[in-house]
């Protein structure tokens, strides 16, 4: 049994589109039928658009950790890897590395755990050797940061201070300067988000079911192009909920895009985001304009047949592109009458 018609079919029957007395009307001249329509066996997928803001993400605020002066910062777009420095005190590098633990304490020979295995795997990946990758800083790895300290130009102490290296699980992007060269370094420094955009979208509740994690989406730009997307988060935090307030009750959805070429030079942009779901595979549908309410409740079709049309009651699902499913006593290839 199909599923009930969604409020599109309710429109039909509040806008008084065509009402007939059921089943057991006599059999009309094809001549009143007017215009004609073919019903096709196909896939239907119900589908809505929605509009979502595509941006970077929200900006987080970078706090020095080190006592000095700012005697350089990035331009905002910069996109800081593993490696890479993300501003100087003092003329020395504030160095970015990959982990989830910040650098809480000094790092130098005879401290053990799992800021030090963070530390070690990074100057394994940056290629520096001699040292064995574990959670202990021996004399070997104490070695091995002096050869790092060197190639970068700064004192060769051996040891990491709190400071020294910005630990970040992800790569991260400039989105502006919160300081200015010759201002101390132990405040506000920098402001970052994701160095990868994506779409977030405000869907309302009513519209929930449409979404789920892993879904494939599209997403049409301000220039009508498309880019591939993938629903990555469904919030789980309703808004608009309060009493008195506006605007239908909605959860913000994010929308993770792969190919980032395929948005240009955009950094923010209102855009569209199709969503599909409730595919149905090879159904007979036909026009929306042929469904006609019946008085008795529910909905039929004429359909044609040598010269005279019958009245055959159909159970609708999916609308879908000005066609709806529908099922009943009915083939592909029948003809229906579409009232004009």
């Amino acid at each position: 049994m199909i599923a009930a018609g969604s409020a599109a079919a309710v429109g039909l029957a509040a806008a008084g589109v065509v009402y007939t007395a059921g089943g057991d009307e006599p059999a009309a001249s094809a001549e009143a039928a007017g215009a004609t329509a073919t019903v096709e066996q196909q896939d239907l997928a119900r589908s809505e658009e929605v509009v979502g803001t595509l941006s970077y993400g929200e900006a987080h605020t970078l706090t020095g950790a080190k006592p000095g002066v700012v005697t350089w910062l990035p331009e905002p777009g910069t996109v800081i890897t593993a490696g890479d420095a993300v501003y100087d005190v003092d003329n020395a590098p504030v160095v970015a590395m990959t982990g989830d633990l910040p650098l809480w304490r000094n790092l130098a020979p005879g401290v053990e755990g799992p800021d030090v295995a963070q530390l070690e795997s990074n100057l394994v990946d940056l290629g520096y050797e001699g040292f064995t990758e574990d959670d202990a800083y021996t004399d070997a790895t104490a070695e091995a940061v002096e050869e790092w300290q060197e190639d970068l130009g700064t004192e060769e102490t051996g040891t990491v201070a709190v400071g020294d290296v910005l630990f970040s699980p992800n790569t991260v992007r400039v989105a502006d300067q919160l300081a200015a060269v010759g201002d101390p370094a132990n405040g506000p420094v920098l402001a970052y988000t994701s160095d990868e955009r994506r779409v977030t979208v405000q869907l309302e509740i009513a519209d929930q079911d449409l979404v789920a994690v892993d879904q494939a989406v599209a997403v049409v730009l301000p220039d009508g192009t498309e880019a591939a997307g993938t629903v990555s988060a469904v919030g789980q935090t309703v808004t608009g909920a309060e009493e008195g307030s506006d605007g239908p009750e909605t959860v913000e959805v994010t929308v993770a895009v792969d190919d980032q070429a395929a948005l240009g030079d955009l950094v923010s942009a209102p855009v569209t985001v199709e969503l599909v779901s409730e595919v149905h595979e090879d159904v007979l549908t036909v026009p929306v304009e042929a469904l006609l309410a019946l008085r008795e409740g529910g909905y039929g079709v004429e359909v044609v047949d040598d010269g005279t049309t019958h009245l055959v009651p159909v159970e609708t699902g999916v609308f879908a592109d000005g066609r709806v499913e529908v099922s009943g006593d009915l083939e592909a290839g029948m003809a229906v009458a579409v009232p004009s």
